[in-house]
């Protein structure tokens, strides 16, 4: 057996053993060792695209969704460099993946060789952990290297304290496909029944004791762990709950959905000041909060790994791995003046939306409840869930998720592909038309592989809608050729392209019924940037003045 196949078959071998059950490849020449040994292993379902950097979001998708490391790997040169955004957003957002670059040995390095650059810790810090593996040779001791190099990078990646990824370079030096010949120098073989090393997890930090207090409040921004068990102390201490959609707290009689109405009017913010803040994940989609907790006597941090913690105000006063919100006597008060305030405000968000037509924000809310029990629903990174944050009420049974690790835009049709294929029911994406295009090679599917259940909503206003919320709106001159950017694209061609159904939705009263169907599909609803502008403010005022008139109340 040549080292090339003898390395990629061990190694495959062992991260099965592992736990691994996806495996995202983009192909190439140089990873054909990799490639070959995965099509010849059953234990995996592989992905295959043709496009380095949908492939590497579709692994994001699947590694964030089912909370487990998935492998991604591709053939040396620019291929490795296209995983780098996704190894970013999976960095930021503590999504285990395993990126695997096959790479030329090292005697091409520095000389111009085809295909071959430094590949040598090529995402810097992003990667939670590297490996350079070396390049295989047939001699005893390399199969306990092998197996134990590939335990140790599993379980690096999937935490379960700092889950991120992790890289391997994998240098081969050809033959590169199998030989015929099975003979190798000591035995291939893994352990008996399971990994060549059983990685044992730490116990359960001990949990930070807080003094009772009725006047708290509970934060639950992206990336949030454990925010059921939270969600139901802070019920049972009589605190409010805000929470982002997609920090997965919004529900039950606590959520305070208008949070960020509520803490854009001064007066609210002022007077509603708790004795502590307990936050979860990382909040970061309204900035009124973020105004309000920098403002915070007490912010407590939750933050599984203390390498690394979320505070982008500063505000932190304390960071623990667990807290213990105890039950306080006392009564209801404080909670009751923030569910009157949320009621107030949400009638108020809600008489505005109702008579705003098709408009981004009510297409957001609408779809929202709209969705059946057991729906993922993943969102756009900029505009569709904000939206969502400002306009969707308290529901259960529904799955949110969005790339807010980096916040950016590329990607995303990838992302919500892969995190269809792992989630365990009809699956729903949201976003905007400039995300849709940037990725629009998400939608390229090969007739061999696995389908996921999932309908792409566009919004399209014809460009960056969310630049028209912001100060260069009022640089009128250049703003429309560099921040606007209007494409004039039909949508519906690009999903021809690709045989992908398509649906035109003329009124959002439509949704619904636009929304059915199985595999992937996209639905697109058209919109106007101006009066989307117009309708936000509208939104602001009008839940500002119900705050207020409860303050007087």
């Amino acid at each position: 057996m040549n080292p090339a196949t003898a390395l990629a078959t061990v190694l495959i071998d062992e991260l099965v053993r592992c736990g691994l059950t996806d495996v995202v490849l983009a192909p190439g020449s140089r990873s054909a060792p990799l490639a070959m040994a995965l099509h010849a292993e059953s234990r995996v379902r592989l992905h295959v695209r043709i496009d380095e950097r949908s492939a590497s979001f579709l692994a994001l998708g699947l590694a964030r969704r089912s909370e487990r490391p998935v492998a991604l790997i591709c053939s040396s040169g620019t291929a490795a460099a296209n995983f780098h955004p996704a190894v970013i957003e999976a960095a930021e957002s503590g999504v285990p993946l395993l990126v695997l670059t096959a790479d030329r040995p090292p005697e091409l390095r520095g000389t111009g060789a085809n295909q071959t650059i430094d590949q040598l810790k090529l995402y810097g810090a992003a990667a939670r952990w590297f490996a350079e593996v070396g390049v295989p040779e047939d001699r005893p001791g390399q199969v306990a290297y092998w197996r134990s190099l590939a335990c140790r990078a599993y379980q690096r990646a999937a935490g379960p304290y700092d889950p991120g990824p992790v890289h391997l370079n994998l240098a081969f030096r050809e033959p590169l496909i199998p030989d015929g010949d099975p003979s190798w120098s000591e035995p291939l073989e893994g352990a008996a029944g399971g990994p060549w090393v059983r990685a044992r997890v730490a116990p359960p930090p001990v949990a930070l004791h807080l003094p009772p207090t009725r006047r708290g409040v509970l934060v639950v921004g992206d990336g949030a762990a454990n925010v059921r068990r939270y969600v139901a102390a802070a019920g049972m201490a009589g605190w409010p709950v805000l929470s982002e959609p997609n920090g997965g707290g919004r529900y039950g009689d606590h959520a305070i959905s208008t949070y960020h109405h509520l803490l854009g009017t001064p007066e609210f913010a002022g007077a509603y000041r708790p004795d502590v803040v307990v936050t979860l994940g990382r909040p970061g989609l309204s900035k009124p909060l973020l105004a309000w907790l920098r403002q915070a006597g007490e912010h407590i941090v939750v933050a599984p790994g203390l390498d690394r913690w979320p505070d982008p105000t500063r505000s932190a006063t304390q960071v623990a791995q667990a807290v213990e919100i105890p039950v306080a006597a006392g009564d209801d008060s404080w909670l009751n003046a923030w569910r009157q305030a949320d009621r107030a405000a949400r009638g108020a968000v809600d008489e505005v939306l109702d008579l705003s037509g098709t408009s981004e924000p009510r297409i957001a809310r609408d779809l929202a409840d709209a969705l059946p029990n057991g729906s993922l629903l993943f969102c756009g990174s900029s505009m569709p869930i904000r939206d969502l944050d400002q306009a969707m009420r308290p529901r259960r049974g529904l799955r949110l998720m969005a790339n807010r690790g980096a916040s950016g835009i590329d990607g995303l049709v990838s992302t919500a592909m892969g995190a269809a294929l792992a989630h365990n029911g009809p699956s729903y994406a949201l976003m905007g038309d400039l995300s849709f295009l940037h990725d629009q090679n998400g939608l390229v599917l090969g007739p061999r592989e696995p389908r996921p259940d999932l309908c792409l909503v566009v919004v399209n206003n014809d460009g960056g809608g969310i630049f028209s919320l912001l100060p260069q709106a009022a640089v009128r001159d250049p703003f429309e050729r560099v921040f606007g950017t209007p494409h004039g694209v039909e949508l519906g061609y690009v999903a021809a392209a690709t045989g992908t159904p398509y649906t035109l939705v003329g009124d959002v009263s439509e949704l619904p019924k636009a929304l059915r169907g199985e595999g992937p599909r996209v639905v697109e609803v058209r919109t106007d940037r101006e009066e989307n502008a117009l309708v936000h403010a509208r939104l602001t005022e009008a839940a500002q003045q119900a705050v207020r008139a409860f303050l007087a109340g």
